[in-house]
């Protein structure tokens, strides 16, 4: 917020007119005038926050990103709605959406989607490039139609005060390849068509290099008038290269299970040494683009699933993305200072709970981005609502709620020196705990096992507290007390019941 005034006893001179000295004489409109002619001093892109670059800086406010949207296809499915889509996220209070733009796409029935929005229909399927009367794609043409089309959707995100994620380029698991415009069958520009599927993002793809390069720097040129977007550089590198495969638990098998491709939930594969090397390229092209361009803008590398130790050799990373994350992935990787971000879930059932207690367990363990992979929105029901959707994961209105309070509660922290800290809690009885710090308050998150009241047994200095209780599903207040500590060895109950609680520390 600006506080304006005029200064008194200052005259102006004749020659700038009547109509300016009647601005210096209302203080509101001449607040207003001045807002707006000078507001492109005051945007910047999204970055990180100067102060604790866990987070975000952005529209000058210190921010999380906390989201739960669509698979991806907004842009490239003409049948998909995203204006009430986007305005759909404004209204649960969530504030990003992920955006694949074009390398990658599905097929119906891909990964037992039902209603896939990354799944269009062929005539009903926009991508970068022209396709000509043949039928097959020209890389050295661009489509204005979905540029236009993409142009818009930024426009409306923007509108809606959702962050977009820019997602490059994907891992083609195989079967993705084959009928992508890269692929040398579909286009007259001579690139391979007998490159395996998982070479494609590597250094060694032949004649697809220049176009992959075409195709950022045409992405990166046609976003930079906007603040409110970071870039990826791949979703899932390690599904098609990969160096080492660890096992979670070696009591379990492959054998042991029903269906031997779920196996992935018990390995930690980790991405190539090549497809990191093309990874630095990409990222080098997206910097070297931006380079004559008048902003600047944050880069992500999806490092692995659940957990795993970053690799520092790419200094224009800002944002390190997990996806079905252990709060681990946030943990152990806290000391790189920077963002570190959960921005896929799923496979792990329907249940509401099951995401929300994730995203809470990775948010209070250092994280700062969350994005909730959401099922219920699909074309026709861009709204969020569609909860028969088949497909390895939830969502929906209810689920979106509860993102809402986490989002509030954290930005209602302060944010600039908000980090996790379990040293002013010995242990509690009854309840797994998680918990962080800033400069006003000791932030607890608890998950009960028991309806019965969980004892917190606190390490804190002597005084009165006033100790707040929230509900982690509902945002309602549960209780308000005041507590004395006369020890360090203090304690604390809960309010009873087998639900989430949050609870807030402050010293009067």
């Amino acid at each position: 917020m600006f506080l304006c005034q005029t200064q008194p006893g200052r005259s102006q001179p004749d020659k700038h007119g009547s109509d300016f000295v009647a601005l210096m004489k209302n203080p509101l409109l001449y607040c207003f005038v001045f807002l707006v002619a000078f507001r492109p001093a005051f945007a910047q892109p999204l970055q990180l926050l100067p102060q604790n670059p866990h987070y975000f800086l952005y529209e000058g406010k210190p921010a999380v990103i906390v989201g739960s949207g669509e698979h991806y296809g907004a842009v490239m499915n003409l049948n998909f709605d995203y204006d009430t889509y986007l305005k759909t996220l404004k209204n649960d209070g969530l504030n990003t959406t992920r955006l694949f733009m074009g390398a990658y796409y599905e097929q119906p029935g891909a990964f037992g989607i039902q209603r896939n929005t990354l799944a269009p229909a062929e005539d009903r399927l926009l991508l970068p490039w022209k396709k000509t009367e043949g039928g097959k794609y020209d890389l050295h043409q661009w489509n204005e139609a979905y540029f236009a089309r993409l142009h818009d959707f930024m426009k409306k995100a923007g509108e809606n005060g959702v962050i977009v994620e820019v997602n490059l380029f994907s891992a083609y698991y195989g079967s993705g390849w084959s009928y992508h415009p890269f692929h040398g069958n579909n286009n007259l520009n001579r690139t391979p068509a007998d490159l395996p599927a998982n070479q494609v993002n590597t250094l060694e793809n032949g004649a697809i290099l220049q176009f992959q390069e075409a195709y950022v720097q045409k992405l990166v040129a046609e976003l930079n008038p906007y603040d409110h977007f970071y870039f990826e550089i791949q979703n899932e590198p390690w599904a098609d290269q990969k160096d080492t495969v660890l096992s979670w638990n070696d009591y379990l098998h492959q054998d042991d299970l029903k269906l031997a491709w779920q196996n992935w939930k018990n390995t930690l594969e980790v991405a190539s040494e090549k497809s990191l090397n093309w990874h630095k390229t990409v990222s080098q092209w997206i910097v070297d683009g931006e380079k004559p361009l008048k902003k600047k803008h944050l880069i992500a590398h999806n490092v692995a699933n659940f957990k795993l130790p970053v690799f520092l050799d790419n200094p224009h990373i800002s944002i390190y993305n997990f996806h079905y994350a252990f709060p681990e992935a946030a943990s152990i990787n806290y000391g790189v200072n920077k963002v570190i971000g959960f921005n896929e879930t799923g496979f792990a059932g329907k249940d509401d709970d099951t995401y929300r207690r994730q995203a809470w367990r990775f948010m209070m363990s250092g994280g700062g981005l969350f994005n909730q992979l959401d099922y219920s929105f699909t074309p026709g029901r861009e709204n969020g609502t569609d909860l028969t959707n088949e497909a390895p994961g939830g969502g929906g209105p209810a689920l979106r709620k509860s993102f809402r309070v986490l989002k509030n509660y954290l930005e209602g922290l302060q944010l600039a020196t908000l980090k996790p800290d379990r040293s002013f809690v010995k242990n509690v009885e009854g309840a797994f705990f998680y918990a962080m710090k800033d400069a006003l308050c000791r932030v607890v998150y608890l998950e009960p096992l028991w309806s019965k009241p969980a004892v917190l047994h606190l390490n804190i200095p002597k005084g009165m507290y006033t100790a707040e209780w929230t509900d982690a599903t509902t945002g309602m207040l549960v209780k308000t007390e005041k507590i004395t500590i006369t020890s360090t060895a203090g304690t604390l109950t809960s309010p009873p019941g087998a639900y989430d609680k949050v609870l807030k520390l402050k010293k009067l």
